[in-house]
């Protein structure tokens, strides 16, 4: 059976901003209808903005799938009217990172992405909280924020996923070191005091940055958030770091400390701009914490990222 018969009324709301997005809504759409899925509203947005408006809308309307396209910007714009919830999300990646659906295994193609709307299984997953702001991979400040800003959306459409290796040589030629301190509420570790950082980061899944790994073990059900802070050690120790991003082996360099906890203080000096998925939402001090299976998704049959969700 079709998992779209298990919904009653689904909505497709399409950011067509991202870098694929106005090219697939109207196959998206056909392709959803062609397969099942009971779509009864669909929006093509162009302004990123009317995102959060329109997915609380349709929730509020009693819509019990919410299909996004977009990309990991999206997702988090959207989050917090999910998070907690009782509709169930569909992901179409039409992004540059597409972070969230390569955590859960969802594919890229277009065409697979709607056949997982209609056929996946359901799972609950975790979400990050900073503050009051849900997130889905990873929060940071430092070296990150500098990638964002320079990460503009001239530059996603020109290098693609390349374009976030090149924002982060920019970034990293424009950093000014900063100091921080961590503490545990729970008391699972002692306060940790740094100065002269790179960057610090609390992720929740496990890629982020268009591929990077948060670190080698990090899962989107696990129930906890790992937290790492970087010191920029000279350029041969720095050069290591950026070397072993990509498999999340980072976090066994000397000049890296990581933890993994449920809760964790971020105070800097000075204060900075929290970057949460890619947007800068936030300002230190900030208080993560992890929500345990905190929003349905949708995912392939054969994903084994998180649980599924036995009530579906």
């Amino acid at each position: 059976m079709q998992n779209g018969a298990r919904f009653r009324r689904a909505a497709l709301i399409v950011n067509t901003r991202s870098r694929s997005g106005r090219e697939a809504y109207r196959e998206a759409r056909r392709r959803l209808e062609s397969l099942g899925v009971p779509l009864e509203e669909s929006f093509a947005l162009k302004d990123p903005v009317r995102l959060p408006e329109a997915v609380k809308a349709t929730i509020d309307d009693g819509h019990d799938l919410i299909v996004l396209g977009g990309g990991d910007g999206t997702v988090s714009s959207v989050v917090d009217f999910m998070a907690r919830g009782e509709a169930t999300f569909g992901l179409l990646p039409l992004g540059t990172a597409n972070d969230f659906a390569r955590t859960l295994g969802i594919p890229t193609d277009l065409r697979r992405a709607c056949e997982t709307v209609a056929r996946g299984k359901v799972v609950d997953v975790d979400l990050g909280l900073a503050d009051d702001n849900y997130y889905v991979n990873v929060a940071s400040v430092g070296l990150s924020a500098g990638v964002t800003r320079a990460l503009s959306p001239a530059l996603k459409r020109r290098a693609g996923a390349l374009a976030y290796p090149i924002a982060a040589v920019r970034a990293f030629l424009a950093h000014e070191p900063f100091s921080a301190t961590l503490t545990f509420p729970e008391g699972d570790h002692e306060p940790a005091a740094f100065d002269r950082l790179l960057q610090v980061a609390v992720g929740n899944g496990r890629f982020y940055g268009g591929g990077l790994v948060v670190a080698p073990a990090a899962g989107i059900d696990d129930g906890r958030l790992d937290v790492y802070a970087i010191r920029p050690d000279g350029r041969r120790e720095l050069a290591g770091v950026l070397r072993y991003l990509r498999t999340g082996e980072f976090v066994r360099r000397d000049c890296v400390s990581h933890y993994e906890t449920r809760r964790v203080r971020l105070e800097t000096e000075p204060h900075l701009p929290v970057n949460i998925d890619g947007e800068l939402v936030a300002e230190t001090p900030v208080e993560f914490s992890v929500v345990p299976n905190a929003l349905r998704v949708l995912v392939p049959p054969d994903s084994t990222a998180a649980r599924r969700d036995l009530n579906v």
